[in-house]
């Protein structure tokens, strides 16, 4: 336990209709300060999102998922936000929003491997 750090991670969501509030985790991202790391991990189940909504643009949720990993990345390409440094790149992934996209609430943890931390919370949330 000596050498684990703190980070701290939020499950992305779908949203297919923000006023019925149904979602599917999509995703996690994942931030560690001490560890230098922000990572994110996104699958879209596109069986599961269109037995919540039939309609669901598939095509339009995967490229509001891929801004959002290019963000992550740090893929100052991508615009303003993913130039930021990484703890201002993950509370603005994480802030509440009503749309399509959102987060849960960040949760904190201790890990010495935040790339693993980040597969496992993956497997286990949108598994």
């Amino acid at each position: 336990m000596k050498n684990k750090k703190v980070y701290e991670y939020a499950i992305l969501r779908i949203v297919p209709d923000v006023a019925k509030e149904e979602f599917i985790n999509a995703g996690v991202i994942l931030y560690s300060r001490h560890l230098r790391f922000i990572g994110i991990k996104t699958l879209v189940q596109a069986d599961k999102l269109r037995a919540l909504d039939p309609d669901i643009d598939l095509q339009l949720v995967s490229d509001y998922i891929k801004g959002i990993e290019q963000t992550a990345a740090g893929n100052a390409g991508q615009g303003g936000i993913a130039a930021l440094e990484p703890h201002e790149r993950f509370r603005w992934l994480t802030a509440n929003r009503s749309t399509i996209l959102q987060c849960s609430p960040i949760h904190t943890g201790l890990t010495d491997n935040a790339q693993e931390t980040l597969r496992s919370l993956f497997e286990k949330y949108t598994g």
